[in-house]
């Protein structure tokens, strides 16, 4: 796994240049939907990382945010986010990563999130502990719910058929504050590191998760879905945290749920 890891996190930085290098110049913006945004570093960056993983690993699968690689029978895939807020890159928010994760059956074993303007570099590999910038990273000891800062986020397509504004409106009103950063990996991170006690979200994909789950887990956070059953990537909810709240989180969010079915 160390030659995994390696190989993620030289890969993650080349891309990471890539992005730094066109945010700070003008936009090239295409959507993939009525409001779903893709740039040319988007591209830029999934072009160079999937090139670089066939050419060290041919036998791996590879899935990929733009369409980028294949996954067909491989026993190692890899899940590739070449810019995991593109939202706020087209708009000069500076909060974007390049994810990259390594899964076995299922499993997460590598995992890697590179945000290149704030230089900072998350890494994980399984049964070895979460790293921010080669420092060891654990999830935050915040024991209640009431005291806890949290993160969510809100999809780019069927917002109108989305329930998540009764999460976090009930949210908001038991914790200390709800946060909207567009990066569900770099938000994966921030429970990882304590930045975040908690974050959840509707509708991620593969290229999502991958990586910073690993990162919660081996942080000694717990993720699993809103219902409390285990998270499986690609899955319709994740619900991440530092452990210690997850139980009241998981109350909250069963009672939110309830309610929505009533109402719909």
């Amino acid at each position: 796994m160390n030659e995994f890891l390696g190989v993620a996190i030289e890969i993650a930085r080349e891309a990471g240049a890539v992005l730094r290098d066109g945010f700070f110049r003008p936009k090239k913006i295409s959507y993939k939907g009525e409001v779903d945004l893709v740039t040319e570093s988007d591209r830029r960056s999934e072009e160079l990382v999937v090139a670089r993983l066939q050419k060290r690993f041919p036998d791996h699968g590879i899935v990929a945010e733009e369409g980028g690689g294949a996954a067909a029978g491989a026993k190692y895939c890899w899940h590739v986010d070449p810019l995991d807020g593109t939202t706020n890159f087209a708009h000069g928010y500076p909060c974007f990563a390049v994810s990259i994760g390594l899964v076995e059956d299922g499993k997460p074993l590598v995992g890697v999130v590179f945000n290149p303007i704030a230089d900072e570099l998350f890494t994980a590999a399984r049964g070895e502990g979460a790293f921010l910038n080669g420092n060891r990273i654990r999830v935050s000891p915040v024991e209640k719910l009431a005291q806890s800062l949290v993160a969510t986020g809100f999809p780019t397509h069927l917002r109108k058929k989305s329930s998540n504004m009764e999460y976090y409106w009930q949210f908001t009103l038991r914790t200390h504050g709800v946060r909207r950063d567009g990066s569900a990996s770099l938000d994966l991170c921030s429970v990882a590191c304590g930045r975040f006690d908690a974050y959840w979200e509707f509708g991620l994909s593969s290229w999502d998760t991958a990586a910073g789950v690993l990162l919660v887990e081996e942080a000694g956070g717990t993720v699993s879905d809103l219902a409390g059953q285990p998270y499986r990537l690609g899955g319709p909810s994740l619900i991440s945290s530092n452990g210690r709240i997850h139980r009241e989180l998981q109350q909250v969010a069963v009672g939110v749920a309830e309610h929505v079915a009533k109402h719909e």
